[in-house]
Order: structure tokens, then C-alpha cells, then sequence
């Protein structure tokens, strides 16, 4: 129920309240972060629809091709949650530095599947521009959301 809670305000954060208050390269991707807490804390046979569903539910709100988000956060549970096994996935600085990589990670994969599948001049420097003020921003966010009370527990029964 908290979770549904959290994906429920992040996705009202991200998709109305942020983009009318905050330039677009400093907003923060609040869906990747719980993606990235969902790889390091939760289960994997919750996990795996569960990012796959919140790319979706990205791609909705963000008028992207649809599928394009589902399949990255997927592909970055997928290796998070197998890298996470062999770490100590409690440490808040591991998931700021997770939230950071992944970011990056899921700029260039989208960045490889636009230019892979679309013929769109100027992606390539459109999405690399804000690629820094990004993953700053995403590392911020993700910082304040290992102070919550919460975060300390994990997901295995969702």
C-alpha cells in the first residue's frame, strides 16, 4: 500500500507538478529512482513487472514511443538486481551511485534506440546535453529519498 502510495506521488510529482516549475534537465526521474531501490531491495518476481510497468507508465506520461522506457528500466533491473546480490545493497551511498550509473545507463540506451529506430536530426545532442545536470539532479533526489524513514527496508513483500 506505501509503495503504491510512493509510485502514485511520483508519478503526480513528475508528470504535473515538476515540468511547470523546473527546467527540463533538472528535473529529477523519480520513476528510475524507485526502479533502482526496487533492483537493490525488492524481489525479483515483483521487481521484474513492476519496472516494466513503471517504464510504461513513463512512456505514457511523457508522450515517448511507447515501450521505449519500459524496456530500459527493465534491462537496468535486470542487471541491478543481478549485480545486487553480491553487494551490500543497505548503504544509501550505493544507491545514489546506482540512481547516477543507471541514469547515464538509461540516457544512452534510449539514445541508441532512438537512433536506431527513428530519424530524428539532433537527438544525439539534445539528449547528451543535459546528461550532467542530470545525473546531478537524479543523485540529489535520490540522496533525500535514503534519508526517508522507510528506506531502510526492504520490499520482499511486495
Amino acid at each position: 500500500m506505501l509503495f503504491a502510495c510512493a509510485v502514485a506521488a511520483a508519478v503526480v510529482l513528475q508528470a504535473a507538478v515538476l515540468p511547470v516549475h523546473i527546467a527540463t534537465p533538472f528535473k529529477p526521474d523519480l520513476l528510475l529512482i524507485i526502479v533502482v531501490h526496487l533492483a537493490l531491495r525488492g524481489s525479483f518476481q515483483a521487481g521484474t513487472p513492476l519496472a516494466w510497468l513503471l517504464g510504461l507508465l513513463k512512456d505514457v506520461f511523457s508522450g515517448l514511443y511507447l515501450g521505449l522506457n519500459a524496456f530500459t528500466f527493465l534491462i537496468i533491473f535486470l542487471v541491478i538486481k543481478n549485480v545486487a546480490d553480491r553487494l551490500y545493497a543497505e548503504s544509501g551511498f550505493l544507491f545514489v551511485v546506482t540512481v547516477g550509473v543507471a541514469t547515464m545507463v538509461a540516457t544512452i540506451a534510449n539514445l541508441l534506440l532512438l537512433v536506431m529506430f527513428t530519424q530524428t536530426p539532433g537527438i544525439a545532442y539534445s539528449m547528451t546535453a543535459g546528461l550532467i545536470p542530470h545525473i546531478l539532479t537524479n543523485a540529489f533526489a535520490a540522496s533525500l529519498a535514503a534519508l526517508l524513514p522507510g528506506f531502510s527496508r526492504g520490499h520482499e513483500t511486495v
